[in-house]
């Protein structure tokens, strides 16, 4: 089992080095082969770890370390580098490897075109590395330098078409989000490490009980030091997670090619404060406070960015603010004491948003690359498997089911985020549990509005001037062809065969997975915390707690087939009758603006004052600009005792010397 954890994590490292050095000298084919071969590998070395801990097919597996070298040993601070792999790490190996190996495959149909694909490939890989360290790690600082991994990987994949002004600036702005983040995050780790003297997360989580009650100085008051660590910590979460706050760069992050989205935005990097979180439960469950924080931020974005979704045009933006909702689940799951529904919803999330992501890739790219739900419709007739895997996706994000009998993976485990958050019996958790119903309602909307615009309705693509530009055929030209001359055509089959298999998990993930997720403990096996009472009491809520889910699902398709499909005025009356509630919500509830007010325009402004004053008016005018003019001014004087005449300089030399003997006789 050892060598099987060295290769799942060291694999892609080494086709990221070889696929990115090697670039356009090794080629397209084998680059590709090398790193989508690398985390296939990977992935069928992590599935026989996690069903070992699952017991099934006479599988065993259970906790182990695996050493890597000596890191760092300086006076009390001392850590290796060690690879943990418990049950936690398994669920997380399972998704990350699934997920990206199949990322790899569907990007040799995506990126065909692209003449950077060797680049492109060594990102991924590069970025799975990361994320395999993150989750792998046996101490803080281990974890940190993942978590630092995944950013830079994101930063250059978010902006991989470089020369698209619109790509650079989603990637900087994801970065300087996430530094803001990790700066707390990193404040928490040094506070750790101040507290508990060791950087070891086996150590840290059995002596975190024996803290509880104390306090810590901080910004000049005496606070609860638990709640004060967790909360920071939390904060590096918030960031890498896209929680309310600092959630603005998530969505420009689709500026990426698709792939990128499904890989890093929907199944693995954002899906990493929640494993953060979870990873830490026992030290979170001393921090009554800093769950309170986690309960009320994750309900909040779970509400804020349902709204924002039933809004949005772009394809890609509808399913980006469905996982920023989707991760809110998560974290007010974590809040409420319910981690392993929290990771089982992670899990189910990863297998259904990476379907939406990539079915959503495959109708781009039928569209030629147009994202504009406005111009779809009827695509259901074109491209019908794309259809059928993005109808299992909505199916299971939206949570469809029959209790007791059989759902898709949302049926499962966002029921059970919900059923934990109103046993939980707080007001924190009531707020949860009806925030976190309404954007369920929301979900079920915006998601059957993405299917009844994209493969319903009329072909609204003969109206898309950029896809009758592709063609070079317009309405007219075309005659009698009601279509424009343009017939959408299916993915090729290394685009298919991922949103086949994806589907399958979307299906079957929940109903296969609930017992082991949400009941064994003896499952966890202490690598979590498991709240036993809450776990009873969330099987012993009403029944109309149960139904609640479905109820609103079917509400929000109904609100969806009449809108869209019945009635296609609705939508514009809603938007005459509500303008400025429309206008609010369209625009992200005004949080670039804010920021923009807040940060960006005085922060332009003070490095301007920086550069005219301080740079150009007092560094350049009195350092490199003043010693320029003084070099001048002595040129100017020198110049002219340099007269050329030897009786000139004769005289001087003369005078020169007189002035030395009357000196030394002086």
């Amino acid at each position: 089992m050892q060598t099987s954890i060295l290769l799942i994590v060291f694999l892609p490292l080494l086709a990221a080095i070889v696929g990115g050095l090697g670039n356009r000298a090794l080629g397209n084919t084998v680059v590709k082969s090398l790193t989508t071969g690398a985390l296939f590998v990977s992935c069928a070395l992590s599935w026989p770890i996690f069903l070992g801990f699952l017991g099934w097919f006479g599988l065993s597996a259970e906790t182990q370390v695996v050493p890597v070298m000596t890191w760092v040993q300086s006076g009390t601070l001392t850590f290796d580098w060690a690879l943990r792999v418990d049950t936690l790490t398994a669920v997380m190996l399972v998704v990350i490897t699934t997920v990206s190996a199949l990322v790899h495959l569907y990007s040799w149909g995506y990126m065909e075109e692209d003449p950077d694909q060797p680049r492109f490939f060594a990102y991924l890989s590069l970025f799975t590395f990361a994320m395999l360290m993150l989750v792998t790690a046996d101490n803080l600082v281990q974890m940190f330098f993942g978590w630092e991994g995944v950013g830079l990987a994101s930063y250059l994949l978010i902006g991989f078409w470089f020369r698209k002004p619109s790509a650079n600036k989603a990637a900087i702005k994801a970065f300087v989000v996430n530094r803001v983040g990790d700066l707390g995050f990193m404040l928490g780790i040094f506070g750790t490490y101040l507290v508990f003297q060791t950087t070891s997360i086996p150590e840290i989580l059995a002596a975190a009980p024996g803290m509880s009650g104390s306090t810590i100085g901080f910004l000049g008051y005496r606070l609860q030091t638990m709640d004060i660590l967790c909360i920071l910590l939390f904060i590096g979460a918030m960031g890498k997670s896209a929680q309310l706050g600092l959630h603005t760069w998530l969505p420009d992050a689709m500026e990426g090619p698709t792939p990128v989205s499904a890989l890093i935005h929907a199944a693995t990097m954002v899906t990493a404060g929640v494993f953060m979180v979870c990873r830490l439960s026992p030290m979170f469950e001393t921090a009554p406070v800093a769950l309170g924080v986690v309960t009320f931020i994750g309900a909040a974005t779970c509400f804020f960015a349902a709204t924002i979704g039933t809004t949005q045009w772009d394809i890609k933006r509808v399913i980006a603010y469905s996982t920023c909702s989707q991760l809110g689940y998560m974290f007010f799951a974590a809040g409420v004491g319910a981690y392993g529904a929290a990771m089982f919803h992670l899990f189910t999330h990863a297998f259904f948003k990476a379907l939406l992501f990539l079915g959503a890739g495959s109708v781009i790219h039928a569209m030629h690359h147009e994202q504009d739900m406005r111009y779809y419709g009827n695509l259901r007739k074109h491209i019908p498997l794309t259809f059928w895997a993005m109808m299992a996706g909505t199916l299971a994000i939206t949570g469809v089911g029959v209790l007791y009998v059989f759902g898709f993976a949302g049926f499962y485990s966002k029921d059970a985020i919900l059923e934990a958050a109103y046993a939980r019996g707080t007001g924190l958790g009531n707020f949860a549990f009806w925030a976190g119903a309404f954007a369920a309602l929301l979900t079920s909307f915006y998601s059957w509005r993405l299917m009844f615009l994209t493969f319903w309705g009329r072909p609204r693509w003969i109206e898309s001037e950029h896809i009758q530009h592709s063609v070079h055929k317009t309405p007219e030209e075309a005659g009698e062809d009601t279509t424009g001359g343009y017939h959408p055509h299916e993915s090729p089959a290394s685009m298919l065969v991922p949103l086949g298999v994806l589907t399958l998990g979307a299906i079957f993930a929940g109903f296969l997975f609930t017992g082991d997720f949400i009941d064994s403990e003896a499952f966890w096996g202490g690598s979590i915390y498991y709240n036993e009472n809450l776990i009873h009491a969330l099987h012993g809520v009403p029944y109309w707690v149960k139904l609640t889910a479905t109820f609103v699902m079917l509400t929000g398709f109904a609100i969806a087939w009449f809108a869209y499909i019945r009635d296609t005025s609705i939508p514009g009356k809603f938007v005459e009758q509500f303008r400025l509630v429309h206008a609010f919500v369209y625009n992200k509830w005004y949080f670039d603006e804010l920021y923009h007010a807040v940060f960006v325009k005085p922060a332009f402004w003070l490095g301007r004052q920086f550069w005219l004053r301080g740079d150009k008016g007092l560094i350049d005018r009195f350092g490199p600009d003043g010693a320029a003019w003084a070099v001048a001014q002595g040129s100017a004087v020198a110049k002219r005792v340099q007269s050329g005449y030897l009786t000139s300089y004769a005289l001087i030399m003369l005078l020169g010397l007189v002035a030395a003997i009357t000196w030394v006789l002086m």
